[in-house]
């Protein structure tokens, strides 16, 4: 690549998507590693939550959502969203002129060496199902236990906000009871919604037992564009744009738990 298209392309922006809101987890800290990105986010609020839909409508949204990142010209798209990771990203990985970055895959080898013997996984029923999570983590480390968890119900609870309901903290206890009897060393929180239940479930555990992998995967993520010499070298603070498919003011106010956003999103 000669020298002024490998310019042009590190002044790219990024794209990073999720079904909704859960994806700002991984956004957030992204931007504040590096900050003078300029980023674009998609929540398919439409289709939310995707845990609960088939394989086949779940690549459906992701190519749709990729098609909206290759209009924008993007040079990357983070797939801050661990059920398109686990279900999609096979099927869609080499469709596309940009880098792909699925969560679980990129941040599998450093959760296999952790150091820990057992691990507990909550996710969404899609990714559990696609069992993903545990092909990737033992492709590293074949030793370690894991057990997992879906969630239903968990990702509504981040979307509408309905944190102190009784059956809000009933349904977060009673799917952190059934994992804990495993006794697991710590617990991955494999969908990027559950970061945000995170006082919920520290009400019933340790938060020292729980693992955010969106931690390791905006470091991942960092390094792997320094390695392109795809970084954006500019001093200046990036730009950031919001789109989704519904719900632009329900996905602000929600949104801001993690990260605040100036305006609402544009509705597309």
């Amino acid at each position: 690549m000669n020298t002024l298209v490998q310019k042009n392309k590190k002044n790219l922006p990024i794209g990073f998507c999720d079904s909704g809101v859960g994806g700002l987890s991984v956004f957030a800290k992204f931007r504040n590693i590096m900050p003078n990105e300029d980023t674009i986010y998609y929540g398919d609020l439409k289709n939310n939550p995707y845990g609960s839909k088939s394989k086949d409508e779940i690549i459906g949204y992701l190519r749709n959502t990729l098609n909206f990142f290759l209009d924008k010209n993007v040079k990357a798209v983070v797939l801050a969203c661990n059920t398109t990771s686990s279900v999609a990203y096979e099927y869609v990985k080499d469709e596309y002129p940009f880098i792909i970055y699925p969560i679980i895959q990129s941040s599998a080898k450093i959760l296999a060496n952790l150091g820990f013997n057992k691990l507990g996984i909550f996710a969404t029923k899609a990714t559990i199902q696609s069992g993903v999570y545990e092909s990737e983590i033992k492709k590293y480390n074949n030793n370690i236990e894991i057990y997992t968890k879906a969630c239903p119900g968990w990702v509504e609870i981040v979307e509408n906000q309905t944190f102190s309901k009784p059956e809000s903290i009933e349904l977060v206890k009673n799917y952190l009871d059934e994992l804990l009897k495993y006794k697991p060393d710590k617990i991955i929180l494999g969908c990027t919604h559950y970061p945000f239940l995170t006082n919920l479930i520290t009400k019933f555990t340790d938060k020292s037992m729980l693992i955010d992998p969106a931690d390791y995967f905006a470091e991942f993520i960092k390094q792997d564009l320094i390695d392109k010499n795809l970084n954006n070298s500019s001093e200046k603070t990036g730009k950031e744009e919001f789109y989704v498919s519904a719900n632009p003011e329900q996905f602000k106010v929600s949104g801001e738990l993690f990260y605040k956003i100036k305006d609402n999103p544009v509705l597309i």
